[in-house]
């Protein structure tokens, strides 16, 4: 039970309720998220902004998938069931790899993924646990991966923004809709 009451679409600003309108038609539902974080209309504004600018960057060697998995990973460690469950259904869903969230989930060591993506991942972790050990050692590990400065700031950008995510997750108790459970799971129907 979230900690805080949704407020009613109907009662949110104009361009709040058309954004959130967006995305209901493009999922089908609205994600508790975005009704959860406008009842500070102006933190929703500039929560999403800074979403949307570390989310959908241009330029970056870092697909949609890759993004989801540094959410995912990150959000575990976290323990925020909101993000896992949510970001692990998106992450499903752009890999086309119905088991990939949960294993990066519970141990992204043990996980089907890239040594590219473990060295992500492994600086992920490192960004959301201990981010005042990072240097310049890790950097070389990521470059050798093919990551260049411009991707190591989105992979730390990406981990923190989540961090603070979680965080107002977990304290809001917001809790995943029951519709992200089976995303990416099972073939859609057509």
């Amino acid at each position: 039970m979230p900690r805080y009451p949704l407020p009613d679409l109907n009662t949110l600003p104009a361009d709040i309720q058309e954004k959130i309108l967006e995305v209901q038609e493009k999922s089908g539902f609205i994600p508790n998220v975005f009704l959860a974080l406008s009842r500070r209309p102006a933190e929703w504004r500039a929560f999403f902004a800074y979403h949307d600018a570390l989310m959908l960057r241009e330029g970056s060697s870092l697909s949609k998938g890759e993004r989801e998995m540094i959410i995912t990973t990150t959000s575990a460690a976290n323990q925020c069931l909101y993000c896992v469950v949510a970001h692990g259904a998106l992450l499903r869903i752009y890999e086309k790899k119905p088991l990939l969230a949960d294993q990066v989930a519970t141990n992204y060591r043990k996980a089907g993924i890239t040594p590219r993506q473990r060295a992500m991942l492994d600086f992920a972790m490192k960004v959301c646990q201990s981010s005042h050990t990072v240097e310049d050692a890790d950097f070389a590990a990521l470059q050798a991966h093919g990551f260049d400065d411009e991707d190591i700031w989105d992979i730390a950008g990406i981990t923190a923004f989540f961090g603070l995510s979680n965080r107002v997750a977990n304290v809001s108790g917001m809790m995943p809709n029951p519709e992200f459970y089976q995303l990416g799971r099972v073939p859609r129907q057509k």
